[in-house]
Formats: C-alpha cells, sequence, structure tokens
C-alpha cells in the first residue's frame, strides 16, 4: 500500500487495495460509509503526499545548504568543487563566486595541493575569519587520481626539493608530469608553465642501478614566459577555470570598440533601455513550460547577467544561439519582482575573439 501512495503518477494502483481494506475495517467494526470515507483520503493523499515529502526534503537541504553558503562560505564552495560533476555550474563559475564573496582561492600547487581541494589557514588581510581555498589536484585535466595521491603522500614525508625529486619519489611519469606542467602546479619548483614542460620533458626516470647518481648539469636555457592570454587560455585548458584574469577582461579593449557594456554597467540602466552587453555563455535552459523562451547566463570579468531569448529570436539565429561560446546580445533591460533580465533581441557570435580559448556551457533542453 505504502508502495502504490508514492507512485503517484500512476494511477489507479491503490484500487487494488480497496476490498481488502473495506474488508478488515468491517471485521473491525467500522461502518462502510466510514471505511469509503477512509479509502478516499487514502487516494487524495496518493495524488499528493509523495511530491510533499520531496518538497519537504528539498526544503530542509535548501536550508542547510543555505546556512552553510551564509556562515561557512569557503566551505561550501570546497565541498562543491569536491563534489564535481553536478549541478548547473562548472569550476569556473563556482571559483568566481567564491572570490566574488571575499574567499582567498589559490591555485593547484603540487607543494601543497592535495587530490581534494581542501582549506588552508590565512585569507585576507582585513582579518576575515574565513579560511583560503587551496584548489586540488583533481582539476588537473588528464591526471589520474592514484598520481595526485602519491604526490600527496611523497610530500607529506619530505618536501620537494626540486622537478626530479617530485617525480622519482611520487613515481610519475612524463604524462602525468606534463599534465601537472600545464596546469602550472610546478610553478614553485620549475617556474612558469613553458619552462615546466620543458623541465618535466626532460625527466628521466632513474633505473635502481643508478639510484642517487647525479644526472650531469643541463645549460640553463632562456625560456619565454607566456602571455597573460596564453596563460588563460591553458588554465582554461587544464584545469577548467583561471586564477589570473577572466577571459572577458583580456578582451574589453575589442569589446568596447563594438559598444558592448560590462555586467556592472548594466545595474545603472532603467526599466525598458536598450542595452549591449557580451560575456562567456555559462548555462542555456529552457523549461518546458516556458512556451520555448530559454534562459540564458553569461558572465564578463565583473558578474553575471540573466538573458531572454524568446523562441523566433533562437529559431532566426539558430547557430549563433546554439554554438556561441563567448556571445553578443543587443536588447533592452526589464525589471520585475527585484529581479533583472536583459531580453535579447539580436544575437552576435564573438567567439573568435576567444582564439581557441575552451570555455563550456551548461546546456538543458
Amino acid at each position: 500500500l505504502r508502495r502504490d501512495m508514492a507512485a503517484w503518477k500512476r494511477h489507479g494502483g491503490l484500487e487494488k487495495h480497496r476490498e481488502t481494506l473495506l474488508a478488515g475495517m468491517a471485521r473491525n467494526h467500522y461502518t462502510p460509509e466510514f471505511a469509503e470515507r477512509i479509502f478516499e483520503q487514502i487516494k487524495g493523499f496518493g495524488d499528493y503526499g509523495f511530491p510533499e515529502s520531496h518538497a519537504a526534503s528539498f526544503a530542509l537541504l535548501a536550508y542547510a545548504s543555505a546556512w552553510i553558503k551564509c556562515h561557512e562560505p569557503a566551505a561550501f564552495s570546497c565541498a562543491l568543487l569536491n563534489s564535481l560533476p553536478m549541478g548547473f555550474y562548472l569550476p569556473a563559475q563556482l571559483v568566481a563566486d567564491a572570490r566574488r564573496h571575499g574567499i582567498v582561492v589559490r591555485p593547484v600547487d603540487v607543494r601543497y595541493s592535495d587530490w581534494d581541494c581542501t582549506l588552508e589557514d590565512g585569507g585576507r588581510d582585513d582579518a576575515t575569519t574565513q579560511p583560503a581555498l587551496r584548489l586540488g589536484m583533481r582539476l588537473v585535466s588528464g591526471l589520474r587520481g592514484d598520481a595526485g595521491e602519491r604526490v600527496a603522500a611523497a610530500r607529506a614525508q619530505a618536501p620537494f626539493r626540486d622537478l626530479d625529486d617530485l617525480a622519482h619519489r611520487a613515481a610519475l611519469d612524463r604524462g602525468a608530469l606534463g599534465a601537472l606542467a600545464e596546469a602550472a602546479a610546478l610553478r614553485g619548483l620549475a617556474g612558469h608553465r613553458h619552462r615546466a614542460r620543458w623541465q618535466g620533458a626532460a625527466v628521466e626516470r632513474q633505473m635502481p642501478l643508478f639510484a642517487g647518481v647525479a644526472a650531469p648539469a643541463e645549460t640553463r636555457i632562456a625560456i619565454p614566459p607566456p602571455s597573460a592570454f596564453d596563460d588563460t587560455r591553458a588554465d582554461y585548458a587544464s584545469t577548467g577555470l583561471t586564477l589570473g584574469a577572466h577571459p572577458v577582461a583580456l578582451l574589453r579593449n575589442a569589446l568596447r570598440q563594438r559598444r558592448y557594456s560590462r555586467a556592472r554597467e548594466l545595474d545603472a540602466l532603467q526599466h525598458g533601455r536598450p542595452a549591449r552587453h557580451a560575456g562567456l555563455v555559462i548555462l542555456r535552459q529552457r523549461p518546458q513550460t516556458a512556451s520555448g523562451v530559454t534562459f540564458m547566463t553569461i558572465e564578463d570579468e565583473t558578474g553575471m547577467v540573466n538573458v531572454v531569448v524568446w523562441r523566433d529570436i533562437a529559431e532566426r539565429q539558430r547557430r549563433v544561439f546554439l554554438e556561441s561560446r563567448l556571445l553578443g546580445i543587443e536588447g533592452r533591460m526589464e525589471m520585475a519582482d527585484g529581479s533583472r533580465h536583459l531580453i535579447a533581441t539580436r544575437l552576435e557570435d564573438l567567439s573568435p575573439l576567444l582564439r581557441g580559448l575552451a570555455t563550456e556551457s551548461r546546456d538543458f533542453r
């Protein structure tokens, strides 16, 4: 009976229990009228009791999550990153939100990072009580979990002296070293990622026969550091996020020439005013109940903007709508019930400006 009551979308599941219930209640001297009324109440509860119980559970989860995010935002962000993949948001959005809320986020670094993201002492200098968030090696693309665990275990015995020491004590092959170099996780042992790639490629695992024998010294080669854009592009390719300049910030001059405003500048616009904005697409959502309307979220270096794209715009500019990673939007600002939306009237694909920078969006259609 309980299982059939829980199957609230399946009609008629309770009828097979009717005679058993009525007969049992008759044996216990309940009147037929009372028994019928009880059975009808059970049927009625079956129509809403299952979603009601889920609503209560979700309400409790929402309250607990909101409390933790309010009072312990660093721990909240750390836990979400360690639970990926999940939900609407990618690592870049979770880290950006943490930083906007004053959390100090530190990069992946083999000298300090564990496999999971962790919390460390030493937040901002303004006496905040929140710890800093150290990104874990789990975010490094192409790095296996067992390799990350070996790095953490070897470091616990003694700090790494150099790249050779790391490779030998953590038993890392060139693939693992290359992944860590791409993620700039070797900065403290080898310098910037270009030099780390060079040194990682030169590391050779010593056979036991030659263990402890120093390799011949190499002439130090001058390797130029990557540009800011190259660093950002490599960050996104290796970890899905950057702690450096936001990609859109690096393109701001080009976007200014196209008269696209920053997210923060849209806040000053009144209801109904025309607006032009460009940002990275991080979410497309088209609920079944929205009559073909798509809700998008795009992000620049100053924040996120909620965008409404009507069905006719999406169909008329289908490729731009579906394929753009950096999207320019022309439209008007609307405000209702305390929320602000940019209503799109025209879309422009600005993705070529990213020059190969690998960004992603969550698309739910």
